[in-house]
Protein backbone atom coordinates (compact mmCIF):
# COMPACT_ATOMS: atom_id res chain seq x y z
CA UNK A 1 0.00 0.00 0.00
CA UNK A 2 1.59 3.19 -0.95
CA UNK A 3 1.77 6.14 1.18
CA UNK A 4 -1.14 8.11 -0.78
CA UNK A 5 -3.32 5.30 -0.41
CA UNK A 6 -2.64 5.19 3.39
CA UNK A 7 -3.18 9.12 3.88
CA UNK A 8 -6.59 8.80 1.58
CA UNK A 9 -7.78 6.10 3.73
CA UNK A 10 -7.09 7.85 6.92
CA UNK A 11 -9.07 11.04 5.21
CA UNK A 12 -11.70 8.58 4.26
CA UNK A 13 -12.54 6.49 7.63
CA UNK A 14 -12.51 10.41 9.23
CA UNK A 15 -15.07 11.73 6.71
CA UNK A 16 -17.54 8.50 7.93
CA UNK A 17 -16.36 9.23 11.56
CA UNK A 18 -18.03 12.72 11.11
CA UNK A 19 -20.96 11.92 8.91
CA UNK A 20 -24.84 11.54 9.96
CA UNK A 21 -27.40 9.14 8.55
CA UNK A 22 -25.21 6.32 8.30
CA UNK A 23 -27.45 2.96 8.23
CA UNK A 24 -26.93 -0.08 6.04
CA UNK A 25 -28.04 1.15 3.17
CA UNK A 26 -25.31 3.16 2.76
CA UNK A 27 -23.53 0.28 3.33
CA UNK A 28 -25.01 -1.10 0.45
CA UNK A 29 -24.88 1.60 -1.84
CA UNK A 30 -20.99 2.11 -1.63
CA UNK A 31 -20.74 -1.70 -2.22
CA UNK A 32 -22.50 -0.90 -5.50
CA UNK A 33 -20.50 1.80 -6.36
CA UNK A 34 -17.20 -0.04 -5.81
CA UNK A 35 -18.37 -2.68 -8.00
CA UNK A 36 -19.56 -0.21 -11.04
CA UNK A 37 -16.37 1.84 -10.71
CA UNK A 38 -14.15 -1.65 -10.23
CA UNK A 39 -15.69 -2.83 -13.72
CA UNK A 40 -15.28 0.31 -15.45
CA UNK A 41 -11.69 1.37 -16.97
CA UNK A 42 -12.67 4.27 -17.74
CA UNK A 43 -14.59 5.09 -14.57
CA UNK A 44 -11.96 4.25 -12.06
CA UNK A 45 -9.26 6.11 -13.99
CA UNK A 46 -11.28 9.51 -14.41
CA UNK A 47 -12.32 9.45 -10.29
CA UNK A 48 -8.76 8.44 -9.36
CA UNK A 49 -6.88 10.57 -11.58
CA UNK A 50 -4.81 12.87 -9.67
CA UNK A 51 -3.91 15.54 -12.20
CA UNK A 52 -7.89 15.96 -12.27
CA UNK A 53 -9.31 19.05 -10.17
CA UNK A 54 -10.96 17.45 -7.24
CA UNK A 55 -14.28 19.40 -8.05
CA UNK A 56 -14.00 18.23 -11.54
CA UNK A 57 -14.00 14.51 -9.63
CA UNK A 58 -17.14 15.30 -7.66
CA UNK A 59 -18.92 16.15 -10.63
CA UNK A 60 -18.30 12.77 -12.02
CA UNK A 61 -19.41 10.87 -8.75
CA UNK A 62 -23.36 13.23 -9.14
CA UNK A 63 -23.52 12.72 -12.64
CA UNK A 64 -23.33 8.87 -12.57
CA UNK A 65 -24.45 8.36 -9.03
CA UNK A 66 -26.50 11.29 -8.11
CA UNK A 67 -29.85 9.87 -8.94
CA UNK A 68 -29.12 6.77 -7.65
CA UNK A 69 -27.54 7.10 -4.17
CA UNK A 70 -28.29 8.46 -0.77
CA UNK A 71 -26.88 12.02 0.05
CA UNK A 72 -25.02 10.39 2.63
CA UNK A 73 -23.14 8.14 0.29
CA UNK A 74 -22.74 11.10 -2.52
CA UNK A 75 -20.54 12.59 0.50
CA UNK A 76 -18.72 9.84 1.08
CA UNK A 77 -17.95 9.33 -2.16
CA UNK A 78 -16.93 12.71 -2.78
CA UNK A 79 -14.79 12.67 0.07
CA UNK A 80 -12.87 9.62 -1.34
CA UNK A 81 -12.60 10.94 -4.62
CA UNK A 82 -11.14 14.38 -3.04
CA UNK A 83 -8.18 12.02 -1.96
CA UNK A 84 -5.28 11.30 -4.19
CA UNK A 85 -4.67 7.41 -4.34
CA UNK A 86 -1.63 5.40 -5.51
CA UNK A 87 -3.89 3.63 -8.09
CA UNK A 88 -7.09 2.92 -9.29
CA UNK A 89 -7.78 -0.09 -7.46
CA UNK A 90 -6.25 1.14 -3.81
CA UNK A 91 -9.59 3.58 -4.48
CA UNK A 92 -11.99 0.75 -5.75
CA UNK A 93 -10.75 -1.03 -2.51
CA UNK A 94 -10.65 2.30 -0.08
CA UNK A 95 -14.42 2.22 -1.36
CA UNK A 96 -15.09 -1.23 -0.46
CA UNK A 97 -13.10 -0.46 3.27
CA UNK A 98 -15.89 2.52 3.24
CA UNK A 99 -18.50 0.31 2.96
CA UNK A 100 -17.56 -2.28 5.76
CA UNK A 101 -17.02 0.63 8.23
CA UNK A 102 -20.50 1.84 7.16
CA UNK A 103 -21.99 -1.49 7.92
CA UNK A 104 -19.98 -1.82 11.22
CA UNK A 105 -21.15 1.21 12.46
CA UNK A 106 -25.06 1.02 11.37
CA UNK A 107 -25.26 -1.87 13.30
CA UNK A 108 -23.63 -1.65 16.03
CA UNK A 109 -25.39 -4.36 18.56
CA UNK A 110 -23.95 -7.42 15.99
CA UNK A 111 -21.44 -9.24 16.84
CA UNK A 112 -20.13 -8.80 13.02
CA UNK A 113 -16.39 -9.80 14.01
CA UNK A 114 -17.35 -13.29 15.41
CA UNK A 115 -20.25 -13.98 12.66
CA UNK A 116 -17.33 -13.50 9.25
CA UNK A 117 -15.11 -15.24 11.25
CA UNK A 118 -17.73 -18.47 11.95
CA UNK A 119 -18.36 -18.16 7.98
CA UNK A 120 -14.56 -18.10 7.41
CA UNK A 121 -14.32 -21.56 8.80
CA UNK A 122 -17.09 -22.86 7.39
CA UNK A 123 -15.50 -21.78 3.91
CA UNK A 124 -11.98 -23.31 5.31
CA UNK A 125 -13.35 -26.46 5.86
CA UNK A 126 -15.98 -26.73 3.03
CA UNK A 127 -13.36 -27.01 -0.29
CA UNK A 128 -16.62 -26.71 -3.09
CA UNK A 129 -17.79 -24.02 -1.42
CA UNK A 130 -14.44 -22.11 -1.23
CA UNK A 131 -14.07 -23.24 -4.87
CA UNK A 132 -17.57 -21.76 -6.20
CA UNK A 133 -17.15 -18.48 -4.34
CA UNK A 134 -13.24 -18.24 -5.19
CA UNK A 135 -13.99 -19.45 -9.26
CA UNK A 136 -13.67 -16.85 -12.05
CA UNK A 137 -15.79 -18.25 -13.95
CA UNK A 138 -18.83 -18.09 -11.83
CA UNK A 139 -21.55 -15.35 -12.05
CA UNK A 140 -20.74 -12.65 -9.64
CA UNK A 141 -24.05 -12.15 -8.58
CA UNK A 142 -24.81 -16.33 -7.77
CA UNK A 143 -22.05 -16.31 -5.65
CA UNK A 144 -23.77 -13.18 -3.76
CA UNK A 145 -27.00 -15.41 -3.80
CA UNK A 146 -25.69 -18.27 -2.80
CA UNK A 147 -23.85 -16.42 0.71
CA UNK A 148 -26.79 -14.88 1.37
CA UNK A 149 -28.81 -17.58 1.41
CA UNK A 150 -26.34 -19.52 4.06
CA UNK A 151 -26.62 -16.90 6.31
CA UNK A 152 -29.89 -15.31 6.19
CA UNK A 153 -31.46 -16.13 10.02
CA UNK A 154 -28.17 -17.01 10.89
CA UNK A 155 -25.76 -13.90 10.95
CA UNK A 156 -26.63 -10.45 11.05
CA UNK A 157 -28.11 -8.19 8.09
CA UNK A 158 -24.51 -6.54 8.28
CA UNK A 159 -22.55 -9.48 8.23
CA UNK A 160 -25.01 -10.95 5.16
CA UNK A 161 -24.25 -7.85 3.20
CA UNK A 162 -20.42 -7.62 3.79
CA UNK A 163 -19.53 -11.40 2.90
CA UNK A 164 -22.33 -10.92 -0.14
CA UNK A 165 -20.98 -8.27 -1.29
CA UNK A 166 -17.03 -9.25 -1.24
CA UNK A 167 -17.84 -12.76 -3.30
CA UNK A 168 -19.02 -10.63 -6.01
CA UNK A 169 -16.12 -8.63 -6.53
CA UNK A 170 -13.13 -10.40 -5.27
CA UNK A 171 -10.70 -8.86 -7.55
CA UNK A 172 -7.70 -11.84 -7.48
CA UNK A 173 -8.10 -11.98 -3.27
CA UNK A 174 -9.29 -15.09 -1.59
CA UNK A 175 -12.15 -15.75 -0.39
CA UNK A 176 -10.65 -16.08 3.58
CA UNK A 177 -8.67 -13.40 2.98
CA UNK A 178 -11.86 -10.77 1.99
CA UNK A 179 -13.31 -12.25 5.17
CA UNK A 180 -10.14 -11.49 7.34
CA UNK A 181 -10.06 -8.59 6.07
CA UNK A 182 -13.67 -7.07 6.71
CA UNK A 183 -13.24 -8.54 10.09
CA UNK A 184 -9.80 -6.41 10.88
CA UNK A 185 -11.62 -3.58 9.77
CA UNK A 186 -14.98 -4.08 11.48
CA UNK A 187 -12.56 -4.13 14.54
CA UNK A 188 -10.73 -0.93 13.95
CA UNK A 189 -14.12 0.60 13.42
CA UNK A 190 -15.21 -0.56 16.75
CA UNK A 191 -11.90 0.32 18.20
CA UNK A 192 -10.84 -2.71 19.01
CA UNK A 193 -8.06 -5.83 17.45
CA UNK A 194 -8.56 -9.46 16.27
CA UNK A 195 -6.57 -11.67 17.96
CA UNK A 196 -7.02 -15.64 16.55
CA UNK A 197 -6.02 -17.98 18.62
CA UNK A 198 -5.04 -21.55 17.38
CA UNK A 199 -5.53 -23.85 20.05
CA UNK A 200 -5.33 -28.26 20.56
CA UNK A 201 -8.29 -28.01 22.21
CA UNK A 202 -11.68 -25.89 22.39
CA UNK A 203 -11.11 -22.91 24.73
CA UNK A 204 -13.36 -22.63 27.84
CA UNK A 205 -15.39 -19.03 28.26
CA UNK A 206 -13.60 -18.30 31.24
CA UNK A 207 -10.32 -19.30 29.41
CA UNK A 208 -11.04 -16.83 26.13
CA UNK A 209 -12.09 -14.08 28.85
CA UNK A 210 -8.59 -14.26 30.56
CA UNK A 211 -7.02 -14.45 27.26
CA UNK A 212 -8.75 -11.32 25.55
CA UNK A 213 -7.99 -9.21 29.09
CA UNK A 214 -4.21 -10.28 29.01
CA UNK A 215 -3.81 -9.33 24.85
CA UNK A 216 -5.94 -6.17 25.39
CA UNK A 217 -3.19 -5.21 28.35
CA UNK A 218 -0.27 -6.02 26.36
CA UNK A 219 -1.74 -4.15 23.25
CA UNK A 220 -3.44 -1.35 24.98
CA UNK A 221 -6.57 -1.64 22.71
CA UNK A 222 -9.80 -3.89 22.77
CA UNK A 223 -8.94 -7.28 21.72
CA UNK A 224 -11.59 -9.99 20.55
CA UNK A 225 -10.48 -13.57 20.35
CA UNK A 226 -11.14 -15.59 17.45
CA UNK A 227 -10.29 -19.58 18.42
CA UNK A 228 -9.40 -22.43 16.25
CA UNK A 229 -8.78 -26.07 17.17
CA UNK A 230 -5.91 -26.94 15.44
CA UNK A 231 -4.50 -30.68 16.36
CA UNK A 232 -0.93 -29.64 14.99
CA UNK A 233 -0.71 -27.51 17.78
CA UNK A 234 -0.20 -30.12 20.00
CA UNK A 235 -0.50 -28.47 23.07
CA UNK A 236 -0.50 -24.62 24.51
CA UNK A 237 -1.44 -22.11 21.88
CA UNK A 238 -0.65 -19.69 19.32
CA UNK A 239 -1.80 -16.16 18.90
CA UNK A 240 -2.08 -14.11 15.84
CA UNK A 241 -2.63 -10.33 15.73
CA UNK A 242 -1.62 -8.79 12.70
CA UNK A 243 1.71 -9.48 11.95
CA UNK A 244 2.46 -10.40 15.17
CA UNK A 245 2.49 -14.03 16.15
CA UNK A 246 2.96 -15.28 19.59
CA UNK A 247 3.68 -18.97 19.72
CA UNK A 248 3.57 -21.11 22.95
CA UNK A 249 2.92 -24.42 21.71
CA UNK A 250 4.31 -27.54 22.57
CA UNK A 251 4.88 -28.41 18.73
CA UNK A 252 6.91 -25.32 18.42
CA UNK A 253 9.15 -25.94 21.33
CA UNK A 254 9.53 -29.86 19.99
CA UNK A 255 10.55 -27.79 16.63
CA UNK A 256 12.78 -25.80 18.73
CA UNK A 257 14.56 -28.57 20.34
CA UNK A 258 14.94 -30.72 16.93
CA UNK A 259 16.75 -27.97 15.18
CA UNK A 260 19.26 -27.50 18.21
CA UNK A 261 19.77 -31.21 17.95
CA UNK A 262 20.26 -31.01 14.21
CA UNK A 263 23.25 -28.75 15.24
Amino acid sequence: MGSATTQALAATTRALDTASDIDLGVAGELFAVARAVGDSSQLSGALADSAADPAARRRVVQDVFGRAVSPATIGLLGAAVDQRWSSSADMVEGIEELAIRAAARADGAADIEDELFRFSRTVAANPELELALGSRRGDDAAKGTLVSSLLNGRASAATVLIASSLVQQPRERRVRRLLSWAMRLVADQRGRTVATVFTAVPLSEAQRSRLATTLSTRYGTQVSVNAVVDPNVVGGLRVQIADDVIDASVASRLADLRQRLAG
